[in-house]
């Protein structure tokens, strides 16, 4: 038998997919898995791809049949488990060899992991998948942090199964250490944040202008035909159309309203605030989920308060120009804080291939990140995507839309956390003076904190401390 190019321990959901689509693509698979009783059923479900899957029970057997310089790809969880499993495997690796962590991770464990194995020579890649089971199974968008080494390495299998747009795969790698797992994870702070936009002007719909759900179904159809066209609208329009086979009802308006949530939305607003950027409508798709799994506060606070009572009087245009400017302010924030952590981590992100491999496989692909793209591509090295000519331009034709739809829904007692916030911070961005001053001089009376005069260097104090 020839030896494996690459070895894929875990064999749950995603690995078991991503080891079917690497090996329908003609390269040799070593697979495993802790519970080694699930090894025979996957090899008997694999069907003629069998023929390029070479199981192991033993960790042993797994990594000495693999082709050296060796690949290990771990879907497993992170944190504990893939400590325990490094601690495993690197004494059965050579220098060269790679180790490559292609679940959710935290970045800065993905950097400490990195630099903890340069040492010996052994190289750790953070990988970073977006597309869920499908997209592990037949193309998915992969963001890579690692070594020139590592990708050189990785290049051809990745290329191989990696979602393509316009025959380009959608993979990339984007810099060292924890690059690939910082970027994948605002990747989910943004799909929180559409989730959230999607969701808001659902209920604006259903609940406040009484829409049904095959009415907004069809409304979303027509916008996935447009400059909205994204899979997360076309999933909800398909969504929407569907009935329970139980009660015939509306599936949607079975399901209970109480969201759930893995973490990633939470890292990207942490690391967004230790480095001092805005991450408000990603937090704000966080709180909302929060607050959404208090299903009976949230019930005993209507019966308390009342609920929404005002009816609302909404059109189609108006909406799709409010959705519209809400995902440029929120994709906007997120390049932000892409940029943020470069700088702070000396990863020179490229910002339109970013765009460029969220384009196909992922779960935040629309046809926004074209514009995005090429807003990057031709306005280097322009961070500030409402800056740009085309997307200050759009805003200037859609935030009208968003005022009114966030005022009446204010106004209604409708919640749009994520639209009100993607409001809120572009009005702010557009004061050249705000309030701020204000703050600068309280700090400065309670505690001597000092300020910035206009027009002159260093640091002062108030009167009020004459």
């Amino acid at each position: 038998m020839s030896k494996a190019q690459i070895g894929i321990y875990g064999l749950g959901t995603m690995g078991s997919a991503l080891a079917l689509n690497i090996a329908e693509k003609g390269f040799d698979v070593a697979v495993t898995n802790r519970e080694t009783e699930w090894i025979a059923d996957f090899i008997a479900e694999a069907g003629d791809l069998a023929r390029n899957l070479h199981p192991f029970e033993r960790l042993e057997d797994f990594v000495a049949n693999l082709a050296t310089p060796r690949v290990v790809l771990f879907m497993i969880p992170s944190g504990k488990p893939m400590d325990q499993m490094i601690e495993a495997v690197v004494p059965l690796l050579s220098p060269g060899d790679t180790i490559i962590d292609a679940g959710n991770a935290d970045f800065h464990r993905t950097r400490e992991r990195a630099a903890a194995l340069a040492g010996q020579d052994i190289h750790f890649v953070g990988l970073g998948v977006s597309g869920g089971e499908n997209g592990a199974r037949h193309g998915p968008s992969m963001m890579v942090g690692g070594t020139d080494h590592s990708w050189q390495q990785l290049k051809p299998v990745l290329e191989a199964i990696a979602a393509r747009h316009e025959g380009v795969p959608c993979v990339a790698h984007l810099g060292p250490d924890g690059a690939g797992h910082f970027v994948k994870t605002v990747h989910n702070g943004i799909e929180y944040a559409d989730m959230q936009m999607i969701a808001e002007i659902y209920g604006l719909l259903r609940n406040g202008a009484a829409w049904t759900p095959a009415e907004i179904s069809g409304l979303f159809a027509e916008w996935d035909k447009g400059p909205l066209k994204s899979y997360l609208i076309e999933i909800t329009a398909e969504i929407l159309r569907f009935h329970d086979p139980e009660t015939g009802h509306p599936m949607v308006d079975v399901i209970k309203d109480a969201a759930g949530q893995k973490g990633t939305g939470r890292w990207t607003v942490v690391e967004a605030v230790r480095m001092g950027q805005s991450a408000s409508t990603i937090e704000a798709a966080v709180g909302a989920r929060s607050w959404s799994s208090e299903k009976e506060t949230r019930q005993t606070v209507q019966a308390r308060l009342g609920g929404a009572r005002e009816a609302l009087e909404l059109d189609g245009a108006t909406l799709a120009d409010a959705m519209m400017a809400a995902r440029v302010l929120g994709h906007a924030q997120g390049f932000r804080i892409l940029a943020a952590a470069s700088g702070e981590f000396g990863w020179q992100l490229d910002f339109a291939r970013i765009a460029e491999i969220w384009r196909a496989g992922c779960i935040i692909r629309s046809a926004l990140l074209d514009d995005i793209a090429r807003a990057f591509r031709e306005e280097p090295p322009q961070t500030e995507l409402i800056l740009s000519e085309a997307f200050s331009t759009r805003l200037g034709q859609t935030l009208p839309a968003l005022r009114r739809v966030v005022s009446a829904a204010v106004a209604g007692g409708h919640a749009v956390p994520v639209m009100a916030a993607a409001l809120q911070w572009v009005d702010t961005m557009r004061q050249g003076f705000g309030g701020a001053n204000v703050i600068q001089a309280q700090r400065d009376y309670f505690g001597h904190h000092g300020f910035e005069r206009l027009g002159q260097e260093g640091r002062h104090h108030g009167p009020w401390w004459a």
